[in-house]
């Protein structure tokens, strides 16, 4: 199939592997082995050993690739597990650029592991272009970018960071987990790699943990496999099957949480117990415009702060049909407590100063009815006002 004379729609559907050449299958095979015969030790085959390369896992490698727009992909065994080994192409003295309002887990990774490396870093708003010119280094290797950010959805300028980055000879690393190539394919506006927590709406069953990187660069093309084949941080064959699985129905998936979280917004925004609403779909979201140019939607992520942690365990106490948990992307609704969840590394000092306040709840939106979800939201709200009142709040 020629990849862009039909939409993302169809062509996540019949990519390079729609079936089987063997057996005419249209379920990539999983191909559960550790190792393969070689006929010729001269001359061996294709595969050797899993860690190095397996059919399954390349499959999806080559998928995702296909989507992104990329030349190379590759599948690791957790969305931590692609940034971390990405992040190993560095040097000791290195220097990385990387958005202040980063996931918790990216942002314990660099302060807590990379540091001890000598690779240092600077937390920058990448929502400012003169912030992230001024931080950029002699010794500055990678400007990394989360758009939408985790978990106050801060929308940056990918084309705009990336020329800046090329300026000064720097790789620009986009994490594109919450939007994934069906909204956002941040390689066509400059990025050199591309980095996902597939676990989350790629495969979108809450059933596997699993990272994606794709990349258009030659260096970094060459660079990443070695490093991944050295680290052995690989996905397994059955959790590569399952997220060829969950991509098939990625765009209809999200699509369908996307209209609901822009119903979800506008009733939250509309609610005089919930202090601020964070979407992009919001007209009034400061990074509206630059979301609209870049992206072919808001996504399924929303954020919105009630007054305290008080209020927030009484919401979550009456809230009834999205499961209260960590991770997202899912096909039933998430709601999330950062300050608790995604940022329990960051310390409390640094979350608030970046707006994680205890207040803040973090919904991923599912495939459930829109309305229900805001029947259930006004009822829970109704008890938390009524339990502000009873406590004279």
């Amino acid at each position: 199939m020629t990849d862009h004379s039909y939409s993302f729609q169809t062509r996540v559907l019949h990519g390079n592997h729609k079936f089987d050449p063997t057996t005419g299958a249209v379920s990539v095979p999983i191909q559960q082995a550790s190792t393969f015969h070689q006929a010729d030790f001269d001359n061996p085959g294709k595969y050797d050993y899993s860690r190095s390369g397996n059919p399954t896992r390349e499959a999806l490698e080559e998928e995702i690739a296909r989507l992104e727009g990329g030349d190379k992909g590759l599948a690791f065994a957790s969305g931590m597990a692609a940034i971390s080994t990405s992040f190993m192409m560095l040097s000791k003295n290195d220097h990385v650029v990387i958005t202040e309002d980063v996931y918790g887990g990216t942002f314990r990774l660099v302060h807590e592991v990379l540091h001890r490396f000598g690779i240092e870093h600077t937390f920058v708003d990448m929502t400012d272009l003169h912030a992230v010119a001024t931080a950029i280094q002699p010794n500055t290797k990678i400007v990394y970018i989360e758009t939408p950010a985790n978990p106050l959805l801060n929308i940056t300028d990918i084309s705009a960071v990336a020329k800046l980055a090329k300026a000064h000879g720097c790789y620009t690393f986009v994490d594109n987990t919450f939007m994934t190539p069906a909204l956002q394919r941040p390689l066509e506006l400059g990025a050199d790699l591309v980095l996902h927590s597939a676990t989350k709406f790629i495969a979108g069953h809450s059933d596997v943990v699993a990272g994606l990187a794709v990349t258009n660069h030659p260096e970094i093309a060459e660079q990443l496999p070695y490093l991944q084949n050295a680290f052995g941080s690989i996905l397994g064959p059955h959790d590569s099957w399952l997220v060829l699985r969950g991509l098939k129905t990625l765009d209809c998936r999200l699509k369908q949480s996307t209209e609901s979280a822009i119903k979800i917004t506008q009733y939250l925004a509309e609610h005089p117990l919930v202090e601020e609403v964070y979407h992009p779909s919001l007209t009034t979201h400061p990074g509206f415009s630059t979301h609209n140019y870049q992206a072919d939607g808001p996504g399924a992520v929303l954020s919105f702060r009630l007054k305290d942690a008080a209020a927030v365990r009484e919401f979550s106490k009456h809230v009834e049909i999205p499961v209260f948990a960590v991770s997202l992307g899912a096909v039933e609704s998430i709601l999330s407590y950062p300050a608790k969840m995604s940022h329990a590394s960051m310390p409390e000092q640094e979350r608030l100063k970046r707006g994680i306040t205890d207040g803040l709840l973090r919904l991923s939106v599912g495939l459930e009815k829109a309305e229900d979800i805001i029947k259930d939201f006004d009822q829970a709200l109704q008890q938390t006002t009524k339990q502000e009142v009873e406590l004279g709040g």
